[in-house]
C-alpha cells in the first residue's frame, strides 16, 4: 500500500474517555482492525483492549459507567441512527437492551450517576424529545418530554437530580436553558435562563456526594464563558475570564470539587486550571495539540487529580496522556501513537473577510514549492470546528501535491456567540463569503494557482462545497461532496425527527413557514449556474441527510447538462470506518486528477 493508504489503516483513537472511578478502565473508539472503527474496552494496567462492538459499519459513539463495569451505545440498523440503548459488560456477556419496549429513537446524550447505577438518557423519535432515568434492574422513568429541542442527559453524584438543556424557551432555536428534574418524581427542580439571545449548557455534576452543583457555560457575555450553579439553593457563580479573547469552555471537575479543567478554544487550544475557593485561574504548560473536541469532549481529571486524555497533533497519530494538574506537565504517555508515516504541520492563520470579520483556518502545504492545486475544505457541524488532528485524508492530499486550506466560517464554535449564531435563519451566505475570503488568501499568499482550488466537505461542510459550487462558480475548478444535502427542504422531509427540530431552529422557521428563505439557502435553486464537476458520495441509509434529494439533484443538474458522479455508500452519516475513507479518497483523488488535467490540457 501506499503511504496515504496506510494512514488510514493505522490502528488509531479517535475519542478516549476514562471510568470516572475505574481510572484504569478506558472507552476507546478506535481503529484496531484496519478496516472498520468500533468501541473498545482498554485496560490500563494489563494493556488488554477487548472489543466492545464489531459492527462491519462501524460505530463511533459509545459511553463507559462510572464503575467501569459497561459499555453503552445505540444499537441501530445499518446505520441510521435510530434504534435502543443497550449495554455490554467488560470482560464478556449479553448485550442487554435497556429500553425493549419504546419504539426506535435517535440519542442524544447520556449519563450516570456516581457509582453508575443510574443511568439517564435522551432519546428523540416521532415522540418528542424525552428524559429517562433507569435505575440499575428498574424501568425507563420518564422525567420530561416536550415537542422543543432539548439535548444532554447529566446525573448528580448521589443520583437524585438530572439535567438537559433545552430550546423550548427560544422556541426551537438553538439558545437553551438549564432544566433540572428530581430522578424520583420527575418534578422540576429549577431552570436556570440567561435570558433572550442566550444559551446555557451543562458539563459535569459535582462528583462529590450530596453536592448539587452543576459545571455549567453561558454566552451571556457574548462568549461562552463557564460558571458553578446550584439547582437547589440558586447560589451562581460565574468565571469572567476577562484577559481571554475567545471561548473558554469547562471540560471537568476534580474528585473533590476544588478545581475546574478549562480550555480556551478559537485556533490552538490552550488548558487552564481553576482554583474554586480561591477564583484564581492559571495557564497550564502542557504539550501544544487539541484535547477538546465540541462533540465528543474532551480531557478530564483522574481520582488523583490528574489531567488525562487524548492529544492530538497534525503530524502523528494520537495518543492518550497523563498530565499534570497542577503544572500540565506531560507525566507519561499511557497509550501511544500507534506507528505511521508522518504528517504534514499545519499552521493557524487568521484573515478578514468580506465585512471585516477575523476568520481563522488552519492550513498545509506540500514539499516543493508553491503555487500548488489546493483544496478549500470545509468542517461539518455546522456548529463544530476544524481542530488540529492527525488526519489521513489532509495527508493525502498533501502527499499528492496538494495545499490545504480548512476554514472555520461563521457558524463555528471557539470565537463568540455572534460568530457562531451568524448563520441562523441564512444558511450558507455567511459561510461562503468565509471560504471566498479563504480562497483569496491562499491565492494571494502564493499557495494556491487560483484557477486550480477544489472545494469539498462532509455533511455540512459538503453542503457548503455544494452551495458554493452554486453561487461562485467562477471559483472553482471542481467540488467533491460526501454525505451532502443539495435541497434543504426536500431532506427536511426524509430526515429523523432530531435532525427536523435542528434545521427549523437554523432557519428560524420550517420551510412551510419560510419557503423563500429554505429556496434561497438551498444548492439545487443554482442548479442552472453550475460550472465546475461535481463529485457527490452519499450514504443510502442516512438519517441525517435524505437520500431523495440527492437524486433529485443530480437530475436537476443533468437536466441543465451539468457535471456530476453521484455514488452510493451502504449504511448512515457514521458507519465510515478505514475501508470507507479510502475508497472515498481514491475516487476524490480520480476526480481531481482528471479534473485538473482536463483543465490544463
Amino acid at each position: 500500500m501506499s503511504d496515504w493508504r496506510t494512514r488510514f489503516r493505522t490502528p488509531q483513537i479517535w475519542t478516549a474517555h476514562p471510568a470516572r472511578h475505574r481510572p484504569d478502565r478506558w472507552l476507546v473508539v478506535a481503529n484496531r482492525d484496519g478496516s472498520t472503527t468500533q468501541l473498545y474496552a482498554w485496560d490500563t494496567g494489563s494493556g488488554e483492549v477487548a472489543a466492545g462492538t464489531g459492527d462491519p459499519l462501524s460505530t463511533w459513539e459509545g459511553w463507559i459507567d462510572p464503575a467501569g463495569r459497561y459499555i453503552y451505545h445505540l444499537q441501530d440498523e445499518k446505520g441510521s441512527e435510530l434504534g435502543h440503548l443497550v449495554r455490554i459488560p467488560i470482560g464478556g456477556g449479553e448485550v442487554e437492551d435497556l429500553t425493549p419496549d419504546l419504539p426506535p429513537y435517535t440519542l442524544r446524550g447520556v449519563g450516570f450517576n456516581g457509582d453508575g447505577s443510574l443511568v439517564v438518557f435522551n432519546p428523540i423519535n416521532a415522540d418528542g424529545f424525552a428524559l429517562y432515568a433507569i435505575p440499575d434492574g428498574g424501568e425507563p422513568r420518564l422525567l420530561h418530554r416536550d415537542t422543543w429541542e432539548n439535548w444532554g442527559a447529566l446525573a448528580s453524584a448521589r443520583g437524585d437530580l438530572a439535567a438537559c438543556w433545552s430550546a423550548a424557551r427560544a422556541r426551537g432555536v438553538r439558545q437553551y436553558t438549564l432544566l433540572v428534574f428530581d430522578t424520583r418524581t420527575g418534578e422540576r427542580v429549577a431552570e436556570l435562563d440567561d435570558g433572550p439571545e442566550t444559551s446555557v449548557v451543562a458539563t459535569v455534576f459535582s462528583q462529590v456526594d450530596g453536592d448539587d452543583r452543576i459545571l455549567a457555560k453561558t454566552t451571556r457575555s457574548g462568549l461562552e464563558r463557564p460558571l458553578i450553579w446550584n439547582p437547589r439553593t440558586g447560589e451562581r457563580t460565574d468565571l469572567p475570564l476577562p484577559d481571554l479573547a475567545t471561548d473558554v469552555v469547562p471540560l471537568d471537575w476534580s474528585a473533590d470539587a476544588a478545581t475546574i479543567l478549562l480550555c480556551q478554544l478559537g485556533g490552538a487550544q490552550r488548558l487552564y486550571s481553576h482554583d474554586v475557593a480561591t477564583g484564581t485561574t492559571t495557564a497550564l504548560d502542557h504539550p501544544p495539540g487539541t484535547y477538546y473536541d465540541a462533540i465528543d469532549g474532551g480531557a478530564t481529571f483522574d481520582p488523583d487529580g490528574n489531567i488525562v486524555g487524548l492529544r492530538q497533533t497534525a503530524e502523528a497519530p494520537p495518543s492518550i496522556v497523563e498530565l499534570s494538574g497542577t503544572t500540565g506537565g506531560l507525566r507519561r504517555t499511557l497509550y501511544p501513537a500507534g506507528p505511521a508515516p508522518s504528517g504534514r504541520p499545519w499552521r493557524s492563520v487568521t484573515f478578514p473577510s468580506a465585512d471585516g470579520t477575523e476568520v481563522q483556518a488552519w492550513v498545509a502545504v506540500p514539499e516543493g514549492a508553491g503555487p500548488f492545486p489546493t483544496i478549500l475544505e470545509t468542517h461539518g457541524g455546522p456548529h463544530w470546528a476544524q481542530y488540529e488532528k492527525f488526519d489521513a485524508g489532509t495527508q493525502a492530499w498533501l502527499d499528492h501535491g496538494y495545499a490545504w486550506i480548512s476554514v472555520n466560517y461563521r457558524g463555528s464554535v471557539g470565537f463568540g456567540r455572534d460568530f457562531t449564531e451568524k448563520i441562523w435563519g441564512d444558511m450558507g451566505h455567511w459561510e461562503l463569503t468565509d471560504m471566498v475570503a479563504a480562497h483569496e488568501w491562499v491565492v494571494r499568499e502564493g499557495i494556491a494557482r487560483p484557477d486550480e482550488i477544489l472545494a469539498f466537505g462532509a455533511s455540512y461542510g459538503g453542503y457548503l462545497t455544494l452551495f458554493a459550487l452554486g453561487r461562485r462558480p467562477d471559483l472553482w475548478a471542481g467540488g467533491m461532496a460526501i454525505v451532502a444535502e443539495a435541497d434543504l427542504a426536500a431532506s427536511y422531509a426524509e430526515v429523523s425527527d432530531a435532525l427536523r427540530a435542528a434545521m427549523r431552529g437554523w432557519m428560524r422557521g420550517s420551510p412551510e413557514d419560510r419557503p423563500e428563505a429554505w429556496a434561497r439557502s438551498s444548492p439545487i435553486t443554482y442548479a442552472a449556474d453550475f460550472a465546475a464537476p461535481v463529485l457527490a458520495i452519499q450514504a443510502r441509509n442516512d438519517s441525517r441527510i435524505g437520500a431523495t434529494q440527492m437524486e433529485n439533484f443530480e437530475r436537476r443538474l443533468r437536466e441543465h447538462g451539468k457535471e456530476i458522479e453521484l455514488d452510493w455508500l451502504d449504511g448512515g452519516h457514521q458507519s465510515f470506518g478505514p475501508d470507507t475513507f479510502i475508497y472515498c479518497w481514491e475516487k476524490m483523488l480520480a476526480f481531481a486528477e482528471e479534473v485538473l488535467a482536463r483543465k490544463r490540457g
